[in-house]
C-alpha cells in the first residue's frame, strides 16, 4: 500500500515537471494552452514553428512519462503475480509433504499390523499362547488395525 502511494506521488510529480520543456536550449513552461518563459506568457510572441516544436517536445515527454508509469504498473503486477505463484507453490509443497507423511504412517502401521498378525498366528500355531496372552495379542492387533485405518483415512 505504501509503495502504491509512493508511485502515485512520483507519477504526480512527473506530471507537474512534465510542464517544463527544454526546446532549442531554452526552458519553457506549459500551462494548459499557454507557453511561459521565466513566468512570462510568450505564447503570442512565438512563431508557429516554435509553438509546434515546443508542443511536440511536451507531447514526447508526456508519452515517455506515461510509458514509464505503465512499465512500473507492469512490474508491480508481475511482482504480485510472482508472490501469488510462490504462495501456491508453498501450499502445494506443504500438501505434498503432508501426503507423503500420511503415506509413510499408513505403510508403517500396515506393516506393524501384518507383522503382529503373523507373529500371533505363529505363536498360536505353536501353542505358546495362554488365554491371557491371546487376549493381549488380539487387543494389540486391534490397536494396529485401528491405527492403520486412521492412517488410511488421513491418506484419502
Amino acid at each position: 500500500m505504501r509503495f502504491l502511494i509512493l508511485v502515485l506521488f512520483l507519477g504526480f510529480g512527473f506530471l507537474v515537471n512534465a510542464q517544463n520543456i527544454s526546446f532549442n536550449g531554452v526552458s519553457y513552461e506549459i500551462k494548459k494552452d499557454r507557453i511561459f518563459k521565466d513566468s512570462v506568457d510568450i505564447t503570442d510572441n512565438l512563431s508557429v514553428e516554435d509553438k509546434q516544436g515546443i508542443r511536440t517536445s511536451f507531447n514526447k515527454k508526456a508519452t515517455q512519462i506515461k510509458a514509464a508509469e505503465d512499465a512500473q504498473k507492469r512490474i508491480e503486477k508481475a511482482k504480485k503475480d510472482q508472490l501469488k505463484a510462490e504462495k501456491r507453490q508453498k501450499k502445494a509443497e506443504k500438501a505434498l509433504k503432508k501426503r507423503q507423511k500420511a503415506q509413510s504412517k499408513f505403510d508403517k502401521s500396515t506393516k506393524k499390523h501384518k507383522k503382529a498378525i503373523k507373529k500371533y498366528e505363529k505363536l498360536k500355531g505353536q501353542g505358546k499362547l495362554s488365554p491371557e496372552d491371546e487376549e493381549k495379542w488380539l487387543e494389540k492387533i486391534e490397536r494396529y488395525k485401528q491405527t492403520s485405518a486412521k492412517a488410511k483415512k488421513k491418506l484419502a
